[in-house]
């Protein structure tokens, strides 16, 4: 599958009549309802809307973390949810870093060995996966945090140690589930600013859902999930 199998005049991420059901006992719930959906490349997007909206099950469409009921989700020329399992979570893991508002940090091990989980899937050297922990505990200021376990640190400090451990194999796509909800205004917008520099230095594309009207100025634009669908929201 290439680039050329991709639908005509497709974004860098799109969504094509995708629908999302899920099962409670003999109940079929509907989440998503034949979403049309295209991201560009380097975009910085808000996903908006009530609690169970589907905010969180759109990003993990998107993250291959779930699969559709009916539809395709295409990134970068590829149907993602055509990807066998194996070859799914490699990609994943090549292309997507996961922000998620609890840090799911692995409490036994020091912030530097969390952040350097990821490089291990991918095999790398040591000296490599050296390399790449320090540079991104350096990217989030923690440089003199690295061995500390994560009961030591700040609910900020956690949340900055799971965006290191997102960035360490440099994804070219970020997708953060309210990164902010379980932390203080001002830890939130610091983290904020760390997401707003990596869209702006490091061109990453990233979607982030919110319920922070705070939270999604930082966004170019603004995606609202209302009764199963989007609607377009006005730019950030």
């Amino acid at each position: 599958m290439n680039l050329k199998d991709q639908p005509q005049g497709a974004g860098y991420i799109s969504l094509r009549g995708v629908s999302k059901d899920y099962q409670k006992g003999r109940v079929t719930v509907p989440v998503l309802d034949r979403v049309d959906l295209e991201f560009g490349q380097g975009e910085f997007v808000a996903l908006m809307g009530r609690s169970g909206a589907g905010k969180s099950t759109l990003l993990n469409l998107i993250g291959g973390l779930d699969q559709p009921s009916a539809g395709e989700v295409w990134v970068h020329g590829l149907c993602i949810n055509r990807l066998p399992r194996r070859q799914l979570s490699a990609w994943r893991g090549a292309h997507v870093g996961l922000i998620f508002q609890f840090y799911n940090l692995l409490p036994a091990l020091s912030a530097r060995q969390n952040i350097e989980l990821p490089l291990l899937l991918l095999g790398l050297p040591a000296r490599e996966r050296q390399a790449r922990t320090e540079a991104a505990l350096a990217l989030v200021g923690l440089q003199d945090r690295g061995s500390h376990r994560p009961v030591e640190l700040s609910g900020g400090q956690q949340q900055r140690v799971a965006i290191a451990r997102a960035l360490v194999a440099d994804p070219p796509i970020l997708l953060c589930d309210e990164p902010t909800g379980d932390l203080d205004q001002a830890n939130g917008l610091h983290i904020m600013e760390i997401l707003r520099l990596l869209h702006v230095e490091q061109g990453k594309t990233i979607l982030l859902a919110t319920h922070d009207p705070q939270v999604a100025g930082y966004a170019q634009r603004t995606l609202r999930l209302d009764a199963l669908r989007l609607r377009q929201g006005v730019p950030a």
